[in-house]
């Protein structure tokens, strides 16, 4: 299918009107007319109602927006990787949890850039559900999670294993979460865990699903939370931060997720490298 086709078909569902999609792609509004009837001719079916007031979808058109939407997405991306690696021989896409890209994933991108100079890297940051799916449809080679769910053809190996410690700006904190305690959500199982832990916490101020963002908001106003023990060690070492003796310790597996079939020498180097950065991260542990 033209893409130009779904694009003017998102443009009218964003503008309301043909004449608007007009003005916005710059052309006319025969033209957009004439584009809109090639793509329901295609699909054979009606995608919108025309009235005085605009347009509004027709049942077949909500479907289809959604098709549009990806199908716009996926070749842009494809456009945006084309031009971007012209200059290198292969490339290669990996996916991480923000909090594996601290300290973790931010040391192998240079030692992998050193032995493989030819391979242009596109670094991604995201959630359990959105990189397993990058992983299902072959837009990403690697996923470095915490949650991975098990898919046909995927490969998921434990990669380490991160101490979540509970650590304050204050030097005598309680153990218990208090007022300035920040939630980070760090899954399913360290709900669990923490649900067992603190039965009567009743829940914080400020919860986040985001490590960094907590982190950073304590640094910055004060206060508590849980955090992997690699994260926080720079701050212990400048008296920043100070761990919370008499609060439990839990621990979060990281994942590394990747096709059952590696077949690409950059893919099977890159493999071997991330788990030559978390071996040296368990050794200084």
């Amino acid at each position: 299918m033209d893409t130009e086709l779904a694009r003017t078909f998102l443009v009218v569902v964003a503008t309301g009107s043909f004449v608007n999609a007009a003005e916005r792609l710059h052309v006319t509004q025969s033209t957009v007319s004439a584009r809109i009837q090639r793509l329901e001719s295609t699909l054979g079916a009606e995608l919108f109602v025309r009235n005085k007031a605009g347009t509004a979808l027709t049942a077949a058109g909500r479907q289809f927006q959604r098709h549009a939407s990806a199908l716009t997405r996926i070749v842009e991306q494809a456009r945006q990787e084309i031009g971007t690696v012209s200059n290198f021989g292969h490339t290669l896409t990996i996916g991480g949890r923000i909090g594996l890209w601290e300290d973790l994933l931010l040391r192998w991108l240079p030692a992998y850039a050193r032995s493989a100079p030819d391979v242009s890297v596109r670094a991604l940051i995201g959630f359990e559900e959105d990189l397993m799916q990058a992983l299902i449809e072959g837009r990403a080679h690697i996923g470095v999670m915490y949650a991975p769910q098990a898919r046909p053809g995927l490969t998921i190996e434990t990669l380490l294993e991160d101490r979540l410690i509970m650590v304050s700006t204050q030097p005598e904190a309680s153990g218990e979460p208090d007022r300035d305690y920040v939630y980070v959500d760090w899954g399913p199982e360290f709900l669990a865990h923490h649900s067992l832990a603190f039965p009567n916490f009743g829940g914080s101020t400020l919860n986040v699903n985001i490590g960094w963002l907590g982190l950073q908001h304590i640094l910055a106003h004060g206060g508590a939370g849980y955090f992997p023990e690699r994260l926080i060690r720079e701050h212990e070492l400048a008296g920043r931060l100070h761990r919370v003796a008499s609060a439990p310790e839990f621990r979060l597996p990281a994942y590394l997720c990747f096709p059952a079939k590696v077949d690409s020498q950059p893919v099977s180097l890159a493999l071997d490298l991330i788990r030559r950065v978390a071996a040296e991260e368990i050794g200084a542990a």
